[in-house]
């Protein structure tokens, strides 16, 4: 008795067809342990066998942004997203990589299409934000941040970007406000001591400023953080202190 063992033979067998799926499998648990030269290996052998996996291309594409392979990346989950155009993470995937290579629009669309499919993953909203802000969209940055701050009002990074964006814009006082609501929501984010600080010394509120520049410093910074915290301490103790001080809201 003959057997077929030509490529379509093989690849039509049930041992065929379950070969990449078993490959990409392995692959996904290389990527999952940071293995990602190793996952990469795996899943281009289930791709000599089966061009038509989108998740295969998916795991590729995670592992070339991994790598920092921007443009691979981006080959890669495109390939994915037009076999599997129902997938949010794709696409938030490819937003990000857009925003790696400071492509905006590009990023902006993904991550449109992203939300399209998953309207409430707050961090998809977000980098929406950022890409605007990168577009030089301020006030549409803004916007997104205050909608995401609404809706997912436990979502502290949206109050943060939002209150960095003020500051810019030296909006000092609205910015001050989002940066208590942080600590109304975590009294352990001590990161934005020293925003907070910033916000006081730039309203005038010298005392306050001081207040929250040595519970920066005594967060345990960054040497190079700490260092100009500190030295705008000294410099506040040599002002005298004013009469009034501006109220804290």
């Amino acid at each position: 008795m003959s057997t077929n063992k030509t490529k379509s033979g093989y690849m039509s067998t049930p041992a065929g067809k379950a070969l990449p799926a078993r490959l990409r499998e392995q692959a996904d648990k290389l990527r999952i342990k940071n293995s990602y030269k190793e996952a990469v290996g795996k899943y281009l052998n289930s791709v000599m066998l089966d061009r038509n996996n989108a998740q295969t291309y998916y795991g590729l594409g995670l592992c070339y942004k991994n790598l920092g392979k921007t443009q691979k990346a981006i080959e890669y989950l495109e390939k994915s997203a037009l076999l599997d155009s129902k997938n949010p993470e794709v696409f938030y995937e490819l937003g990000l990589c857009h925003l790696k290579d400071e492509v905006p629009c590009k990023a902006i669309k993904c991550f449109i299409q992203s939300i399209q499919l998953e309207p409430d993953n707050p961090e998809v909203i977000y980098h929406l934000g950022l890409a605007h802000e990168m577009a030089e969209e301020q006030d549409m940055a803004l916007m997104i941040y205050q909608k995401l701050i609404e809706h997912s009002p436990e979502y502290i990074n949206a109050y943060v970007r939002k209150s960095e964006l003020l500051v810019q814009m030296e909006l000092y006082k609205q910015a001050l406000g989002l940066y208590m609501d942080v600590l109304k929501i975590n009294p352990k984010y001590t990161k934005i001591y020293s925003e907070i600080g910033l916000c006081f010394d730039k309203l005038g509120n010298k005392a306050y400023a001081k207040r929250f520049y040595k519970k920066f410093l005594c967060s345990d910074p960054k040497e190079d953080q700490a260092n100009i915290v500190l030295k705008r301490v000294e410099k506040l103790r040599k002002i005298k202190p004013e009469k009034r001080q501006l109220s804290l809201v």
